[in-house]
């Protein structure tokens, strides 16, 4: 697989002098799922809004080696956020419609789209309920079905799941990863959770505290799919030990 973006020495400092992300470097390779893991205020969101293009980087760079220099990659990613920011007065179709809406395509040709997104996150009965008559774990289905219906090369998501039950964030958790093998695009997922990264990912990026930066870079070697029984598995609860043990030195470093 070749390098789908990389960041080199890439440093965020605010106008107060706050320095949030400092020499971060990592390539991120084609169809990899990759959690940035660390404590809070290290600098993962951050990062993942100045990939997006949503945040300006104070130095170094964010290159894009398989497209020409220069060009717009607003097209070529999507963002799911903290929050599933629907519009309230829109149904879901609607609500997923919107990102190719704005593109030019017309209901009609959005239609097969919109209507296959919301059937792989399993919404395709509620495509005209608002936004209101759904709970959380649905509005999040909505949010992600938005975001991959322009079937982007690069997803970013978030903390998406940080606000939901536990059994609504596994479920969603298997719905990420059944989409992401299906479609093969590439993801980057903000988590706090240790056994959220090891479980979806095939790799972790561990952050230390600010000024966030590359403390730890695990290729958890697994095999896809994976299902609840692998939570179970003393595979599973090994690598929860290492990356934590990864974290806790990143801790630790920083005291």
């Amino acid at each position: 697989m070749s390098d789908l973006i990389r960041l080199e020495q890439v440093e965020k400092r605010y106008a107060n002098g706050t320095q949030a992300l400092k020499g971060l470097t990592l390539a991120i390779r084609e169809r990899e799922f990759v959690s940035f893991l660390g404590p809070s205020g290290c600098g993962k969101s951050t990062a993942l809004r100045m990939i997006a293009g949503l945040a300006p980087v104070t130095a170094g760079r964010i290159d894009w080696p398989q497209t020409p220099a220069g060009s717009d990659h607003a097209h070529e990613l999507s963002f799911v956020f903290q929050e599933p920011t629907l519009m309230p007065w829109a149904v879901v179709f609607d609500n997923v419609w919107l990102p190719l809406q704005l593109k030019g395509m017309s209901r009609a040709q959005a239609r097969p789209l919109v209507e296959a997104a919301l059937a792989n996150v399993g919404l395709a009965a509620f495509a005209q309920v608002y936004p209101r008559e759904l709970s959380g774990g649905m509005k999040m289905r909505v949010s992600i079905a938005r975001a991959m219906v322009t079937r982007p090369k690069l997803l970013l998501m978030d903390e998406p799941f940080a606000a939901l039950d536990e059994m609504t964030r596994f479920k969603l958790n298997n719905d990420t990863l059944r989409v992401w093998q299906e479609f093969g695009f590439t993801t980057i997922f903000v988590t706090h959770s240790i056994y959220e990264s090891v479980y979806l990912s095939s790799r972790i990026v561990v952050m230390g505290r600010r000024p966030g930066r590359v403390i730890a870079d695990i290729a958890i070697d697994e095999p896809y799919p994976r299902g609840d029984a692998f939570r179970t598995t003393p595979r599973y609860s090994q690598w929860c030990i290492e990356v934590s043990n990864a974290l806790h030195g990143a801790g630790a470093a920083d005291t």
